[in-house]
């Protein structure tokens, strides 16, 4: 008797999870830059920061939040240098924080910042 009431309130517990899960998903704001599930095959999103001087700076999630934004990832700078940036909370569009270099952004248009004195302008695409 003990084990089947606490399988029913197992399934009720996970049921009442996957609907405040459900719940949080729906409402997704539009604070930072969304994430597919999956990904690529390398390892990386689908995310992609193309600029005007001519490169593009892949984005690999490290944590992502329920409703599918990015939270903190990887920016890969070169062939084997990436920064770690984390999503900084802001009013309105968004930005990701490093050691020396953020990113400030609106939707698809964003600008990169190595330090105080170089910034580039850049769009997010998905490859």
């Amino acid at each position: 008797m003990r084990a089947r009431f606490l399988n029913v309130f197992k399934a009720s517990a996970a049921s009442a999870a996957m609907l405040a899960v459900s719940t949080l998903t729906a409402g997704a704001a539009d604070l930072g830059l969304m994430v597919s599930p999956g990904g690529s095959a390398r390892g990386c999103s689908d995310i992609v920061l193309a600029c005007e001087n001519g490169r593009e700076y892949p984005i690999c999630p490290i944590a992502v939040s329920v409703a599918g934004e990015l939270v903190t990832a990887s920016v890969h700078t070169g062939p084997r240098r990436s920064i770690y940036v984390r999503l900084v909370p802001m009013g309105v569009g968004y930005r990701y924080a490093g050691k020396g270099f953020w990113i400030d952004g609106w939707r698809e248009n964003a600008s990169v910042n190595f330090g105080n004195n170089s910034s580039v302008a850049c769009a997010v695409q998905r490859s």
